[in-house]
């Protein structure tokens, strides 16, 4: 039986012997939904931050990733979150949303060294960078960021719930569930649904 390793700061002890001070850990959510935004956040976490629970946010409840939260704000040198709207979905593709969303979070962030990004590279910024397969699961920086992401956009699924309570966003957060579905077909879309997909039609 494999036993799984929660991630580590190897990488980032690596970067800092070459010289690199603030390196940012990068990760987003929402990519795969059928409503809201995406949202990537970035964040230097301190290798003295003592937070040991960190891992990738889809491996945690939602409980246990709230309670996260607010360590990892408290305890990163710095962190920031970036956004892309459901029309710049629309426009650009989720792909090219989801990168932009990344370098927005990244840009929000002061004299960045390094970027280590879960599964991608950035196009646009001059900050060296390393795409990381499975970031959010061993890179203890992106995993912070993941749980970031993770819970500024469950928060944004839940506002909307308030305002559209038909389709169930603080169950599903936007994403394709059996009841999501049905909602949408008892209900039509919503202008925070992405109607460039066409999984729900």
């Amino acid at each position: 039986m494999s036993i799984k390793v929660p991630p580590t700061f190897k990488i980032e002890r690596e970067l800092l012997t070459q010289g690199y001070r603030r390196i940012v850990g990068v990760d987003e959510a929402g990519c795969g939904a059928l409503a809201g935004p995406v949202v990537a956040a970035a964040v230097i976490l301190p290798l003295d931050s003592r937070i040991g629970e960190i891992q990738d946010s889809k491996l945690m409840n939602e409980r246990r990733r709230e309670e996260l939260y607010p360590l990892i704000v408290e305890r990163a040198l710095a962190w920031a979150v970036g956004t892309a709207s459901v029309e710049e979905i629309t426009k650009l593709n989720i792909r090219v949303a989801n990168l932009l969303a990344m370098r927005r979070a990244v840009e929000e962030i002061e004299d960045v060294d390094y970027a280590l990004v879960d599964a991608w590279t950035i196009p646009g910024i001059s900050t060296p960078q390393r795409g990381i397969i499975k970031g959010d699961r061993t890179v203890k920086s992106i995993a912070a960021a993941s749980v970031i992401a993770k819970v500024t956009r469950d928060r944004i699924m839940r506002e909307l719930a308030t305002e559209f309570p038909q389709y169930g966003f603080e169950i599903h957060k936007g994403y394709g569930t059996k009841i999501h579905k049905e909602a949408i077909v008892k209900y039509g879309p919503c202008l925070h649904h992405r109607l460039t997909y066409k999984t729900f039609l």
